[in-house]
């Protein structure tokens, strides 16, 4: 019984791996619409990278910072800061959404305001 649940957890383990490559893979036909990656983290007033860009402080964390325009992207490289963004202004809000230190995506509603976490 033990061995079968172990054979049944690296199966799992296997399948989720390829998943993710899959994905990672179907990301990277999408990454020619967006701007080059650089070190930090910057969020733009449109999708895709697009629009007017703000660069957030990731030597600030923790500290609630309010954006003067909405956000709908989100762009980060950073190996130790991810961004967590959240819809209403001084990190308010019913929900909130976190990237990771390595991420490019567009937003799932527009984020006016935003803190830096440890990654």
């Amino acid at each position: 019984m033990f061995i079968r649940k172990a054979k049944l957890r690296a199966a799992a383990a296997a399948v989720t791996t390829a998943v993710a490559l899959i994905g990672l893979g179907a990301g990277t036909a999408n990454a020619a619409d967006w701007p080059p990656l650089r070190e930090g983290a910057y969020l733009y007033s449109g999708t895709h990278g697009t629009g007017t860009v703000s660069k957030v402080d990731l030597g600030d964390p923790g500290m609630c910072h309010t954006l003067s325009a909405p956000a709908r992207s989100v762009q980060v490289v950073s190996g130790s800061a991810s961004v967590v963004l959240h819809p209403g202004p001084g990190c308010t809000g019913a929900y909130s959404w976190a990237t990771g230190s390595l991420a490019q995506s567009d937003l799932p509603w527009a984020a006016l305001s935003y803190h830096v976490v440890p990654a």
